[in-house]
């Protein structure tokens, strides 16, 4: 797989990255909105099957491609199965000229200094070698700020930048996503807070090397643009944090140069009852409309 045609088409794509990194603690209520409730399985393993067949039923759907659809973010599950009969990422690529990502942290810490943190990532260098194997581009970590506490604030970005470097040091890109909870109820307070951080983690990136961000729609249009044009930052992506998908791409039109990177918000409206015909016109249509509010 060629990385440097990977990272033009990160760095200038027209679309979009889809997240369908769905891990443990999310399945379930993914499954639901998907029209498959708890009943209906009787395992961790088969609900992660019944997952694996959504993702792979998206991956394969024809209008799931590059034109419009630039990365996706993988599940490490997703990452060791296999789609239309490759491994996940290779067929991503080569199939549909999308470039995949893997998201490789294990959930949050409890609540200290209104942020969460990331747990502690075991295996993690192993864990980035098998990606690197297996033609994954980059990675994606999640944290989340809950209030503006300019020192959780401080914090959750260290470590998200110190991730960073681990990440970069295999050859791979990091989607840093320090995600500001859209419920917070000083959330522009925290944003302003959260910008000065990246603004300061980001220029110690090494370079001649690029991160990703992944940020919440800010609650002041183009709040992200110093972000957006620095030289550093690949790209910086908007995650849609339990919005609607009318309301995600509202939001996102009015934030030039920021792309989505939604999970919910693409998979809203799609179920596991509805014939391939109508679940593909369906997820056409979803792809369109995020598509169009990211390159507006």
């Amino acid at each position: 797989m060629s990385k440097a045609a990977m990272t033009t088409q990160m760095q200038t794509g027209q679309g979009f990255i889809a997240a369908l990194d769905q891990s443990g603690g999310s399945t379930p209520k993914a499954l639901r909105l998907y029209g498959i409730e708890e009943g209906q399985y009787g395992s961790d393993a088969e609900m992660f099957d019944l997952i694996h067949a959504m993702r792979s039923r998206i991956a394969t759907a024809p209008a799931f491609t590059g034109d419009k659809v630039i990365g996706a973010i993988l599940f490490e599950m997703t990452m060791d199965r296999q789609f239309g009969g490759k491994p996940a990422a290779t067929y991503l690529w080569e199939d549909r000229h999308v470039v995949p990502f893997l998201k490789i942290d294990k959930g949050l810490d409890e609540e200290a200094h209104s942020v969460q943190m990331m747990k502690s990532i075991p295996g993690l260098s192993e864990l980035l070698d098998r990606a690197v194997d297996k033609g994954i581009f980059g990675t994606k970590e999640r944290s989340v700020i809950l209030g503006a506490n300019a020192g959780g604030i401080a914090n959750i970005v260290a470590q998200q930048v110190d991730l960073g470097f681990e990440v970069l040091a295999k050859g791979l890109v990091p989607i840093l996503e320090p995600e500001v909870d859209i419920n917070a109820p000083d959330k522009a307070a925290a944003e302003d807070m959260l910008l000065a951080e990246l603004l300061k983690g980001v220029e110690a990136i090494p370079e001649g090397k690029q991160v990703m961000l992944k940020l919440t729609l800010p609650t002041q249009a183009n709040l992200y643009a110093p972000l957006i044009s620095h030289p550093k930052v690949m790209r910086v992506v908007a995650l849609s944090g339990g919005y609607e998908r009318e309301e995600a791409c509202a939001k996102l039109a009015q934030n030039a140069g920021m792309i989505a990177s939604f999970s919910r918000a693409l998979t809203e409206g799609l179920s596991a009852q509805q014939s391939d015909a109508e679940f593909n016109a369906a997820l056409a249509e979803a792809i369109d409309a995020i598509h169009a509010a990211s390159i507006t």
